[in-house]
């Protein structure tokens, strides 16, 4: 288990307080539920944090919200930027919407075309740039610079990780002992604020980072002690997919939070998405990734209690036939 330091967490335990308080009016404090069946069949507490259950169907408004609220009026009413490859520009959208703004969201090719039709239907303006998320977001800092807009990063800055960190503030209320959680990675933001929080609290957390074999970048970055640059093959967890930033904040701390990573295939991801359904549960592929490492590493927590984060429950049809045909 590693130790970060107080300097590198940039009073991270101190920002998520505040984000709980700011956000409280405008997110919904998930469920955290216990499995039964799993919990039997591997040996520990298996609980769900039900972040499919959120506004927008992701943890993502989170961050979102935290940001906008701590942008001052006049410079979030000529409406603000953001790139996704989807949940987060819901968020973003749907945030802008509840605070009387507008947002651009830049999206790569190939983004989900029913997260993309959201966004449109909450009044995101929608512009496609290259074929991967780091490339939409070069491109939606560069626009923003040049509009003279606020650009909203989907990890990339310490108001949207302490939003993110919300969900560790939450868990803390619902569970005592937490010795092992399961998260999906992509960005880093959700692992950076929850286990930033939760090891502020409890140190006895293992943290087990969890991410698509077909695009492990952080995972991969973190291996080599800086961030690569690398394609990502399709996956089925478009929430996780993607490059990440050079100067990314999250880099370090996934660096120093995260004790072990998890990369599952998609064959894994597919049957991961189809358990949560066999327990009533609709989670996209994100959150797939994280019970598909849960099924992996749980038994090895005996009798302890084990929480994988449901990212989120942004699945379109299409989808949903492929995993089930």
């Amino acid at each position: 288990m590693h130790t970060a330091p107080g300097d590198l967490l940039y009073h991270l335990r101190d920002e998520v307080d505040a984000a709980d308080l700011r956000v409280r009016p405008f997110v919904r404090e998930t469920p955290l539920e216990l499995v039964p069946a799993w919990s039997a069949e591997w040996g520990c507490q298996v609980h769900l944090k039900l972040e499919q259950h959120q506004l927008g169907g992701s943890f993502k408004l989170r961050g979102a919200v935290n940001r906008l609220l701590t942008i001052p009026v006049s410079q979030r009413a000529p409406g603000v930027v953001a790139a996704s490859t989807g949940n987060h520009g819901l968020a973003v959208a749907h945030a802008a919407r509840r605070l009387g703004t507008t947002v651009t969201v830049f999206v790569p090719e190939g983004a989900d075309p029913g997260k993309v039709a959201a966004i449109r239907a909450l009044g995101g303006e929608i512009r496609p740039h290259g074929t991967d998320g780091v490339e939409a977001e070069r491109e939606a800092r560069r626009f923003a610079d040049h509009a003279g807009r606020v650009y909203v990063s989907p990890y990339n800055d310490p108001q949207v990780v302490a939003g993110q960190g919300t969900v560790g503030a939450e868990l803390a209320r619902q569970l005592d002992r937490i010795d092992a959680l399961f998260v999906a990675v992509g960005g880093g933001g959700l692992a950076s604020g929850t286990a930033g929080y939760l090891r502020a609290l409890r140190r006895e957390v293992t943290v087990v980072g969890c991410s698509p074999a077909n695009s492990p970048v952080m995972a991969e970055s973190v291996r080599a002690g800086k961030v690569i640059d690398r394609p990502s093959a399709p996956t089925l967890s478009d929430g996780t997919a993607g490059g990440v930033e050079q100067d990314a904040i999250t880099f370090p701390l996934c660096r120093a939070l995260v004790d072990e990573w998890v990369l599952v295939s998609e064959d894994d991801i597919a049957e991961a998405m189809r358990g949560f359904l066999d327990q009533h549960v609709l989670a996209e592929g994100a959150a797939g990734v994280a019970l598909a490492a849960a099924r992996q590493l749980a038994p090895r927590f005996p009798r302890g209690n084990v929480v994988v984060i449901v990212c989120g429950g942004n699945v379109g049809g299409a989808t949903l036939r492929r995993i089930l045909c």
